[in-house]
């Protein structure tokens, strides 16, 4: 039994759902996504609420049938509100700039890295923090972890591009060596 799939989605007043076969199209303010139906899921739509049930018993539809409720409620917020993932710089001289709609890292490199977002993402930068939105939850996730991925932080001193609120567990460095040394070391 999924608790998840047997939920209901409510639908706001501001988003137009279409259903097709194996489809649903949501379209609200912020704009319009569609959600995957597989097969041995099939969608409804009673009044303001969608729900989710399974046309067969198999292994494969039981696991998608959460999935699929999972995803259409992903895609509300999205066309209603959007996703924005924040990530932070930390490191002497690392900084973050906007080149138009690209993305432009100095991160100790020789060169600057510079980021063209995909087809739905803005990227804002405002003192040290990259914003990175959209109304995709999969692809805002996946161009911040691509953001991170340039300089993520190192152990040792944390230098590097991470998420707003995430602990780096930071490592003990090399330990001074005795004064005195080792008899017979030279």
């Amino acid at each position: 039994m999924s608790r998840i799939g047997n939920s209901l989605v409510s639908v706001p007043k501001d988003v137009t759902v279409t259903l097709a076969e194996h489809a649903v199209t949501m379209k609200g303010p912020k704009g319009e996504l569609v959600v995957a139906v597989p097969q041995g899921v099939a969608v409804k739509q009673e009044g303001e609420e969608l729900s989710a049930t399974r046309t067969r018993n198999d292994k494969k539809a039981k696991a998608l049938h959460g999935t699929v409720v999972a995803l259409m409620k992903n895609t509300i917020v999205g066309v209603t509100k959007g996703w924005t993932k924040q990530l932070e710089l930390s490191g002497v001289g690392y900084r973050a700039a906007l080149s138009g709609t690209n993305l432009t890292l100095n991160v100790g490199f020789s060169h600057p890295v510079t980021i063209a977002p995909p087809a739905g993402i803005t990227f804002a930068v405002t003192d040290g923090k990259i914003v990175v939105s959209g109304i995709d939850k999969y692809l805002v996730g996946q161009t911040a972890a691509m953001v991170r991925g340039v300089k993520p932080p190192e152990p040792y001193k944390g230098k590097g591009i991470k998420y707003t609120g995430e602990h780096i567990r930071k490592k003990a460095g090399k330990s001074a060596k005795a004064v005195g040394g080792a008899p017979g070391a030279k």
